[in-house]
């Protein structure tokens, strides 16, 4: 396979996330898979974008909220190619948010039914599950990464993972733990995955050199992760089921009923949910420049930085000022005389925190939900 030609494979982007850790750029009708953090594409945008030619618009299926159905359609209706109605029957929106695994499940399950009445009976697709708030500067290598990949979960009853070389000790992270290489493409056996060590074994999985960041990209065959689920998390694989059942009624009856069968998922990633269980996890490691644009301190990393070390986006002016992120969304930003700080500036907002602190914008977030301040959230 490669990544000039269409493989077979469907894909599921994970687009329902609120990404409140770009504040104030960041908000509930404006979350961080809806911005333009590089230019004027957004990060969906540019999720789409990467796929082609390797996986065909037409099989590519977006999971969000029925909050945000809305607002992703408007933003991927500017890259869609194809009839209007064929694209937003592939938005599916769940009734209300419960984190990736119950997100997953019942999005393979419709994908596997749609690829089944469109061409034949206990057809069994290739699905490619991705975020669709990360960022690379390599995408050709991204799709090299991933046709193996693909043609992995093709050829074998097990789930591959993309991982990322470890840069560095992160915490926030799942780790894979490699062990033989099982083919010439570049294709590992994982002894074992990892959610989000402590900062000890962090560290040492980045010294040993057998271990891979987990980049939240999962390919399989839809019954081999059946099959999975029905090992390790019955229950939400029943729930499906069951949503399954009432899928094609669109009563305000069987809305409601959708509605309540999904409020009993429980609240569980696939990394904590699935992967974690499993010891026959393949991995395929990644060379592509990602980054998972985790928070504001993570753009310095795609950014270029000016003579003084200020990496800058929009209408910003930095005098005796070094090593500083600014961020002008609307209007101006000027720093004078200021070192290692993160500034940013929407139409309503200004956000100012030092340089390595940026994740504890979400204690700014905390505030203003205790303030009742919803015009800004």
């Amino acid at each position: 396979m490669t990544v000039d030609q269409p493989s077979p494979a469907c894909a599921l982007i994970l687009a329902g996330g609120s990404g409140t850790r770009f504040w104030p750029l960041s908000r509930q009708q404006r979350p961080k898979q809806l911005l333009g953090l590089m230019g004027k594409e957004s990060l969906l945008q540019g999720t789409v974008q990467r796929l082609e030619p390797l996986v065909q618009s037409e099989r590519v299926f977006y999971s969000t909220t029925t909050a945000l159905s809305e607002l992703v359609e408007a933003d991927l209706s500017v890259v869609q190619i194809g009839p209007a109605e064929d694209f937003k029957r592939r938005i599916l929106a769940e009734p209300m948010g419960r984190n990736t695994l119950p997100a997953i499940a019942w999005s393979v399950d419709v994908i596997a039914r749609a690829i089944q009445s469109e061409s034949e009976a206990g057809a069994d697709p290739v699905i490619v599950v991705l975020p669709s708030d990360h960022y690379v500067t390599e995408p050709e290598a991204f799709k090299q990464a991933l046709a193996v990949a693909i043609a992995e979960a093709e050829s074998n009853a097990r789930i591959v993972t993309l991982g990322v070389p470890p840069r560095w000790a992160e915490t926030g992270y799942g780790y894979l733990e490699l062990t033989t290489k099982v083919d010439q493409l570049g294709v590992y056996a994982v002894e074992r995955f990892t959610e989000k060590p402590d900062e000890e074994h962090a560290t040492a999985f980045v010294a040993g050199g057998r271990h891979l960041w987990n980049a939240g990209i999962f390919v399989f065959r839809a019954s081999v992760f059946v099959e999975r689920m029905r090992e390790f998390q019955p229950e939400i694989l029943d729930l499906v089921e069951e949503l399954g059942s009432v899928l094609e009624d669109a009563s305000s009856e069987t809305s409601e009923r959708r509605g309540e069968i999904y409020a009993q998922m429980p609240n569980v990633s696939i990394d904590f949910g699935l992967m974690e269980h499993l010891t026959d996890i393949a991995a395929v490691p990644l060379e592509c420049g990602w980054n998972d644009l985790g928070s504001w301190d993570a753009l310095v990393a795609v950014l270029e930085p000016d003579e003084a070390g200020n990496f800058a986006r929009g209408d910003t002016l930095a005098v005796s000022a070094s090593n500083n992120l600014l961020f002008a969304d609307e209007g101006t930003i000027a720093v004078v005389g200021v070192d290692d700080l993160v500034v940013v500036r929407t139409k309503d907002s200004v956000l100012v925190v030092k340089r390595g602190n940026a994740q504890s914008v979400r204690d700014v977030i905390a505030a203003l939900r205790d303030a009742q301040r919803e015009d800004l959230l």
